[in-house]
């Protein structure tokens, strides 16, 4: 894939090739706006720790029964 970058006065303007698939330019989209709201927040390294640990927690409680007792997944508890 080629790709220019151009810097006017304006704007920076990023060309990609038309035959760009839609669903990779969507990917760099979805960057460029985490880029963005991540400049803007003021958690630190711990504060996304916690609430990564508690969010994968919660999904633990609320799907666990879809797996304890299973075949494959023996030994989880």
């Amino acid at each position: 894939m080629s790709v220019s970058i151009e810097r006017t006065d304006e704007a920076i303007v990023i060309k990609l090739p038309l035959d760009t698939d839609p669903m990779d330019l969507q990917q760099i989209l979805n960057y460029f706006e985490y880029i963005n709201l991540v400049s803007k927040s003021k958690a630190t390294q711990k504060d996304i720790d916690e609430i990564s640990r508690k969010a994968k927690s919660g999904w633990w409680e609320a799907n666990k029964d879809r797996f304890i007792g299973k075949q494959g997944f023996e030994g989880l508890e």
